[in-house]
């Protein structure tokens, strides 16, 4: 890990994996080979995050704004989703990493949705490294989905606090993100961990999701290490 410290790494990651289709361009391919690259790098990528003393990685993949896209695009996205499943869960299992899914399940296949579910029930008590993979995700309907649930329980509005809406949220038990990183140059956070990502340290990058390896991850965590997180104080 070169110069990091451990003592000043981060203990949960979120990065919004930006910039297949802009990385295919400048290839002159089309998109969905971009989307390809980005998946392959997804996996290349979470085995060398396991190698740092970071226990949580969160992956955003498919926003719920995504199905706007193009039908040819958004059909080739969940094909590859569904051909790298089994590879995911292979490498996943055999370095004791546990998967998790954050998101709504209503618009993946049956087919999907029973490989998202045995990847997670394999995995769940892997102790190692865990990959949160944000598909079909939207942090404003999670929000919304947390208070259904809140509702539905009928709990009384003076007991509602913070704690108790994150106790509802898709990623409920795991601690907020410390530094959430966007690759592709764009500034926002495009509904992502809109609750979790209150006090996030963000970093922003120019490189585009399919050429971030390691370099540009220890450039990102060095960032991080002489930040001063004061949470509100002095």
């Amino acid at each position: 890990m070169g110069d990091l410290q451990k003592s000043n790494l981060p203990r949960h990651v979120a990065i919004i994996m930006d910039g297949n289709g802009r990385w295919a361009k400048k290839r002159h391919k089309p998109r969905l080979y971009g989307h390809k690259q980005g998946a392959l790098q997804a996996r290349d990528f979470v085995e060398m995050f396991a190698s740092y003393a970071i226990p949580y990685l969160t992956l955003y993949a498919f926003s719920t704004e995504n199905w706007n896209r193009p039908k040819a695009e958004v059909d080739g996205i969940i094909k590859l989703l569904s051909e790298n499943l089994d590879k995911v869960i292979e490498i996943a299992h055999g370095q004791n990493i546990r998967l998790r899914h954050l998101g709504r399940t209503d618009r993946l296949s049956p087919e999907i949705q029973k490989k998202a579910r045995a990847a997670i029930d394999l995995t769940k008590n892997n102790s190692g490294l865990t990959v949160n993979v944000a598909f079909n995700y939207g942090g404003r309907s999670e929000i919304a989905d947390a208070v259904k649930a809140i509702v539905t329980g009928k709990i009384k509005a003076d007991k509602i606090d913070e704690s108790l809406v994150s106790r509802h949220l898709y990623t409920a038990g795991l601690p907020d993100p410390d530094l959430l990183i966007r690759t592709g140059g764009e500034m926002r956070l495009s509904n992502f961990l809109i609750w979790q990502a209150a006090y996030a340290e963000l970093y922003f990058t120019p490189v585009l999701w399919p050429d971030f390896g390691r370099e540009e991850l220890e450039k990102a965590l060095s960032v991080f290490g002489k930040r001063q997180r004061r949470f509100g104080g002095i």
